[in-house]
């Protein structure tokens, strides 16, 4: 019996041991060896073959995320994933691509989908590095880096072949991933974006790893430590899923501009910091890898421009890549026309696309498509151009940026203004990287609370909080805006300007307002001088000290502007756009200038004074206090999702962003404290606000301000969702003859 036990323990112990080299390390015992090695998808020359066919990817990214939840909460169920599934198939698409492993719903939402369906949808599967470890001082040989990615590449190969359990993190569980969705699965994307210092870093630590030969993937003489790695990391997973399952599907390693084949010159390289680079080309694949490789890269059209920057310079553009569209260079069609001509393989464009926002941080110089401040009928016009281009360059796919909006997504020039733990709570329009999604999600479960659009019905059972001088005053909000309805008897639109002062926080504020304008440094066309001009509004004074003046003169010159103090910009990057440090000199308290609200669009690299005649060695600002006229109503055959207001007759309806008035999370109603007193941005609590309202026509000497209370919704926001224009125009591009 004692020998009988001994046997048992040892063959438990053995088969722990396996299963745990099995987790680890890959290990597999093939019981089928004979098996022949099948793979659905080929590539011949620059042509992705599925069963033989020549197929055009057509795709969509999807997220994780949905308002109220961050995307590690995985909070989107299987319901949704099929609806969303049906949604992009009628769209015209064939394939969706996601980032990452998900949670177990999503792969039994793909399995129902496909399992019966004569033309399924396909799927490009991505593989994820830990931002932590990308950005930490590692080089990519480390096994936090290499070592993790190809034990995440394993997990995924199971779950994609439904075998098995797997934890997402320690906070969440587990999951059981029991549905093969193999069939469905074009291929991987490797990877992410490049950290360029991180390929600069590899290549310089790890020199003599400059060369790998694997059985599926090895590399040319010309590769680079870095591509060595990804040589590695690809072949090991070829190998995992040709031995456990026989079958093998597309590869490619992400990629984008920063770290493209190129060498460009000495300007363009200092200007947009082009120093590493990553080359697909140098990674080779045997006769046993069947299916091929195709080149991914995430090109926008607004950044980094390279070649037209290049041409703003006067520096040549090759002639074959010149394309001129209505007298304009169209620099972007002419990068991807560079890259596909590079390439021996299939490039695919694996994000494209520009947001439909408020604020905006990069702007196409040639063609306008930029990161923000496009309105969704120009977000759609724009992802057709931008498909266009790609298939005119000779591309093989393309992937739109992307399904959904995701609340949570922060921007690099607003991100210093808001509480970064709570952006799923609230919409923030001003943060162009929420809204490239052709699927919205705006606030309110049915609609939203109020809508721009001059229809007064949704006023009638609220309250004024100003009456004074025929003026009145209601409120409304939502998770996105503050809205403002302001009548007054016998308004005469564009003759009759009309002020709306508003406190928003008790540490700072004017009784009088003074409009100024301190031009940033690159305004001051040549003079060293900051001072601030001033403007022209009536004198005014209030009854408390305002923060906010809303200024209602026209369709053109309508504007918000805050009073010095309490400008983030200037707390933020005073250095960068007027040139001065803004904590040694700051205004009073009570200072009673009120200056245009501005946003940064460019940071400056100071590349040298070669430049300075061009405007690109200096910091770029926009005004994002002008406020646009407009129909903001979707359901409007004039509808402008950028109108900040409208007019009709004796009203007015206004909508301001809550990150225009300095509200670093609304839905805990926290606003900006004092910057002076804490060096910087930090967060204090209110419970309302006071708005006020007069009239050039009957200024009171004193404008009285009445109290508006705010209550947050803390982390439960109300939201429903609507397909925006560019789900429209890329499905009459896709799906009519």
């Amino acid at each position: 019996m004692k020998r009988f036990l001994a046997v048992c323990a040892c063959l438990l112990a053995l088969v722990l041991l396996y299963l745990f080299l099995a987790d680890k390390t890959g290990l597999y015992i093939d019981w089928n060896p004979g098996r022949e090695t099948t793979s659905f998808t080929r590539v011949e020359g620059k042509t992705i073959l599925v069963d033989g066919e020549p197929f055009e990817i057509r795709g969509v990214d999807m997220g994780v995320g949905i308002p109220g939840h961050f995307a590690t909460d995985y909070a989107i169920d299987r319901e949704t994933y099929l609806r969303w599934f049906g949604q992009i198939q009628e769209m015209g698409a064939n394939c969706i691509r996601v980032y990452t492993i998900l949670q177990d719903d999503f792969y039994e939402a793909f399995y129902e989908y496909n399992k019966d369906r004569e033309e399924p949808l396909y799927l490009l599967h991505g593989l994820w590095v830990n931002d932590y470890v990308m950005y930490s001082h590692r080089d990519a040989f480390d096994p936090e880096y290499l070592g993790a990615l190809i034990e995440d590449g394993r997990t995924l190969i199971d779950i994609l072949h439904g075998n098995k359990t797997f934890s997402l993190s320690e906070d969440l569980g587990s999951g059981a991933y029991t549905r093969d969705i193999s069939p469905w699965v074009l291929g991987y994307i490797l990877g992410v974006e490049w950290e360029d210092t991180t390929v600069a870093y590899t290549d310089h630590m790890q020199k003599e790893k400059n060369s790998y030969q694997g059985e599926y993937l090895f590399t040319s003489e010309d590769a680079s430590p870095f591509e060595a790695m990804l040589a590695q990391m690809g072949d090991r997973l070829i190998s995992y899923e040709t031995r456990k399952y026989h079958a093998q599907r597309l590869v490619a390693f992400a990629n984008w501009p920063t770290t493209d084949p190129f060498d460009w010159e000495e300007q363009v390289s200092a200007y947009f910091r082009k120093f590493a680079k990553v080359d697909v080309e140098h990674i080779r694949s045997t006769e046993k890898f069947l299916s091929g490789q195709f080149a991914s890269y995430h090109i926008y059209p607004y950044f980094p421009d390279y070649l037209g920057f290049q041409d703003v310079l006067g520096q040549e553009v090759p002639q074959k890549y010149r394309f001129m569209e209505n007298g304009v260079f169209n620099s972007y069609r002419a990068y991807l026309s560079m890259i596909n001509d590079y390439h021996t393989m299939p490039v695919v464009v694996s994000e494209y696309g520009v947001p439909a926002a408020r604020g905006r941080a990069q702007t196409d110089r040639n063609t306008g498509r930029s990161q923000g401040g496009m309105s969704e009928k120009e977000q759609a016009e724009a992802a057709v151009s931008c498909y266009e281009d790609i298939m005119k360059a000779g591309c093989a796919g393309s992937v739109l940026f992307t399904w959904q909006d995701e609340w949570f997504k922060r921007t690099w020039n607003t991100m210093a203004y808001s509480d970064l733990t709570k952006t799923p709570y609230w919409c923030d329009v001003q943060t162009n990287e929420q809204h490239f999604g052709i699927l919205a999600f705006d606030p309110g479960k049915e609609r939203c609370v109020s809508y721009v659009d001059g229809d007064m019905e949704e006023w009638e059972n609220v309250p004024a909080v100003v009456e004074q001088d025929g003026l009145t005053v209601q409120a409304l909000y939502d998770e996105a805006y503050l809205t403002l309805r302001i009548h007054k008897e016998g308004y005469r639109f564009g003759e009759e300007t009309l002020y709306v002062p508003l406190d928003v926080t008790p540490r700072s504020g004017s009784k009088t307002a003074v409009e100024q304008d301190r031009k940033p440094a690159y305004e001051r066309q040549g003079s060293e001088s900051a001072a601030p001009e001033e403007g022209t509004i009536v004198p005014l004074t209030f009854e408390r000290p305002a923060d906010f003046l809303l200024v209602l003169d026209g369709r053109d010159n309508s504007r918000v502007l805050v009073q010095e103090r309490y400008e983030a910009l200037r707390a933020v990057y005073s250095h960068l756009v007027y040139a001065e440090d803004a904590y040694l000199n700051p205004p009073a308290v009570d200072a009673t200038a009120f200056v245009p609200i501005r946003l940064m669009l460019q940071v400056p690299l100071n590349p040298g004074p070669e430049l300075e005649n061009f405007g690109y060695d200096i910091a770029e600002t926009f005004d994002t206090g002008l406020l646009r006229y407009g129909n903001g109503n979707p359901s409007s055959p004039d509808y402008d999702s950028l109108a900040d207001f409208c007019v009709n007759g004796d009203d007015i309806e206004i909508r301001l962003p809550w990150l225009l008035l300095n509200f670093s999370n609304p839905s805990e109603m926290m606003v900006h404290d004092d910057y002076y007193l804490h060096y910087g941005v930090e967060e204090m609590s209110i419970e309302g606000i006071y708005v006020g309202a007069a009239s050039e026509k009957s200024v009171r000497k004193d404008v009285q301000m009445a109290y508006l209370p705010l209550k947050g919704w803390g982390s439960q926001p109300t939201f429903h969702e609507r397909l925006r224009e560019g789900y429209y125009a890329l499905q009459r591009l896709w799906t009519e003859p």
